[in-house]
Formats: C-alpha cells, structure tokens, sequence
C-alpha cells in the first residue's frame, strides 16, 4: 500500500522520498524533514512504536501532518506524535493494492476513509483529490466496524471464490473448467452492483424464495458447509425482504435456513 501511494504521488508530479529501516542509510529525522505530510505506512502494530521513535528524535514539528494508513486503527495510534502539536489522522483507501505500479489506475474512483483533527482531514482531503479517490468521512468509534465490512466486501469475497472452487471440484469438475464456470459470474455480479444497492442486484434462488432449491443445495452441500451458506443465505434474505419477496416465501426460507443453524447440519 505505501509503494502504490508513493507511486501514485508521483505519477501526480509529487515529491515522495520514502524512508524504510532496512534500506535506508540515513536517519528518519532527515528523512521527514520539511516533508508537509508524513505517512506511516507500516503494520498496525508498528504505528505507535514508529509514532515513538518520530516524537523521541524529534523529527515531526507543529507545522506538518502525520498520517497512516490503517484501516482499524484511528488517530490514536500517533498519541506519542501528540505534544510535537502536528496534525494527526489516518487516510485508508478502500481498495485493494496488488501491484504498486497500477496503484494510480486501481485508485481512481476508490474511496479513501478519512478521520483525525481538522488539518489531518484536510490534508486527507488534498491527497484524494491528487489521486482521484473519492474522501470520506468516518465517525468516531467507527473505524473497526468499518474496516470488517471492507474486509468482507475483499478479502472474503475471494474466500468466496476459493469455496466455490472447492466445491466445483468436489462435483467432479477440472480446477480450469471450475474457473471457466464462476469467475464470468462473480465479475457480472460485481458488475451488477455497479450503480444498484444490493437489494436490487440479488438474484438466485434466495432473492425467488426457492426453497426446494436451497433444500436441495444443502443436502449436497457437505454437512460442514452448510452453516456458512446458511449465514449467508439468512444475509440474502435480508435483501431478498427489502425487494419485496414476499413474507410468507421469506418465512419459509427462513425457517430452512435458521434450522440448518439450529441443528449443526
């Protein structure tokens, strides 16, 4: 994440130095010198010991912006930072980085979460606004719900595609003929929330209130499968509800489902 951001920023004719402990021969004082903004782009549990190290060689003063970019954790983080009287905060993009050099592609159109003092937000706000992502501003106490529903919204949703793959191939298919099958439908899923709310991107045998489908899916299903895609039905029938499925055909997936988490099976 700190490489794509550091090329990003130069691909918007920025100036970036970057500074690590393992590659770096100079000290980070000289490093963060005269830098308008510092970012702290280590692990979460890294910021509060780098945020330290900062406050004690006393690098970061009054008139510059400490940000870093963890999705969890809020200004708190950089409470060392506090006393230098710099303006403190945290800058999250909402997009995964796999590869640093397409950083300023996957962005664009990305939103950026955004919390801290009025001058961190408004440095946040500066930086988006270079790199096209779209700011926004989390309440306080919000960051680590915030930051789950993102982590569903990712990295489950490949977690997703690993289950489908390994039931695929439990049903007999070839791991290639698995990946011909889902990955078109996850990419026209995806492409169905462009522009919709859930509720009206759903479809399946949840959003039709077919229970003799998902009776028949879950006597397939092995039977450790079946709490999941239970969990996950109930979620769909949520939005299913809010379309306007019918009550008693939502009563009746419903009733199918909870039992499966009743039970154990």
């Amino acid at each position: 994440m700190g490489r794509g951001l550091a090329v990003a920023l130069a691909d918007a004719n920025e100036r970036v130095e970057l500074w690590s402990r393992r590659e770096s021969t100079g000290g980070v004082t000289d490093a963060v010198s005269g830098a308008a903004v510092v970012i702290l782009a280590v692990p979460d549990d890294a910021i509060a010991p780098v945020a330290g190290q900062l406050a004690a060689t006393g690098g970061i003063g009054a008139d510059q912006v400490v940000l870093h970019l963890s999705g969890l954790l809020d200004r708190g983080a950089l409470a060392a930072l506090a006393p230098t009287g710099a303006g403190l905060g945290s800058f999250h993009p909402m997009q995964s980085i796999a590869d640093p050099a397409r950083a300023s592609e996957s962005w664009r159109g990305a939103a950026v979460g955004l919390e801290g003092d009025s001058r961190a937000v408004t440095q946040g706000e500066w930086l988006a606004g270079l790199l096209g992502l779209v700011p926004v501003h989390l309440p306080p106490g919000s960051k680590p719900l915030y930051h789950a529903a993102g982590v569903i919204a990712s990295n489950y949703l490949v977690a997703l595609a690993g289950w489908a793959q390994r039931l695929g191939e439990s049903a007999g298919l070839s791991p290639a003929t698995v990946l011909a099958l889902y990955r078109p439908i996850m990419s026209g899923t995806a492409e169905n929330l462009r522009g919709r709310a859930p509720a009206e991107a759903l479809t399946g045998p949840v959003a039709r209130g077919d229970v003799a489908t998902i009776e028949a899916h879950l006597g397939a299903l092995p039977a450790a499968d079946r709490p999941l895609y239970a969990i996950l039905g109930l979620e769909a029938l949520r939005l299913a509800q809010r379309a306007g499925l019918a009550e008693e055909k939502v009563a009746a997936v419903g009733r199918v489902l909870r039992e499966v988490l009743r039970t154990g099976a």
